[in-house]
């Protein structure tokens, strides 16, 4: 017997075209692993998939009164991220690009990468974006861009797996770079550039 989300599934997203929570709630409880594994074998990005998986189902609360038009909800949601994780994809391929050119022209300035991120300003602003962080996250973030230790140092040391140091390590650099880049693009870029290397 094919389960309730798999049998009513049109039914579901007509009431959720009304606002029935609980149908949402059941859409949300069917989908949410599925859209997650299939988002990062798309990206391989567990950080990015579970960004791609909450940006679905807000969307489709958001515009929940287009879904009564919906014959397929299955193929309508793995189409939403399919191409939302495309996007991402596509937004990601540009941000390097840029990063590329930036880096062409900081070449001919051996010194300026160092200046700007030795700057005050700039150490004051990573530290605020830092101290945002719980405790957790800023210990970690300690080992591994003061400290210089290893994923595997940091998870031998906090007990924690490898793959969970990679994934807070990854959610940092991304919160301190969108923090750098509400005050200046470059620096955030930069911050990116200094601190790839920790994401491997």
């Amino acid at each position: 017997m094919p389960s309730p989300i798999q049998y009513d599934e049109k039914e579901l997203f007509r009431q959720i075209a009304e606002g029935n929570e609980a149908a949402f709630r059941a859409i949300f409880d069917g989908y949410r692993e599925r859209l997650f594994t299939f988002a990062w074998q798309l990206c391989h990005s567990a950080v990015d998939a579970e960004e791609i998986v909450q940006d679905i189902f807000l969307k489709l609360w958001e515009q929940r009164d287009k879904l009564v038009e919906v014959s397929f909800p299955r193929k309508y949601i793995y189409i939403m991220t399919r191409n939302r994780t495309l996007d991402l994809l596509g937004k990601i391929a540009r941000n390097e690009q840029m990063i590329k050119e930036v880096w062409v022209q900081m070449s001919q300035s051996d010194n300026l990468t160092e200046n700007l991120l030795q700057a005050e300003e700039s150490r004051k602003l990573i530290q605020q974006a830092v101290a945002q962080l719980s405790e957790k996250k800023q210990t970690i973030f300690l080992l591994s861009r003061d400290q210089g230790l290893s994923h595997q140092e940091i998870a031998d040391q906090m007990n924690l797996s490898v793959q969970t140091v990679k994934n807070i390590v990854t959610e940092i650099l991304k919160h301190v770079q969108a923090f750098l880049a509400q005050h200046s693009e470059l620096l955030a870029i930069l911050f990116w550039i200094e601190t790839c290397s920790l994401l491997f």
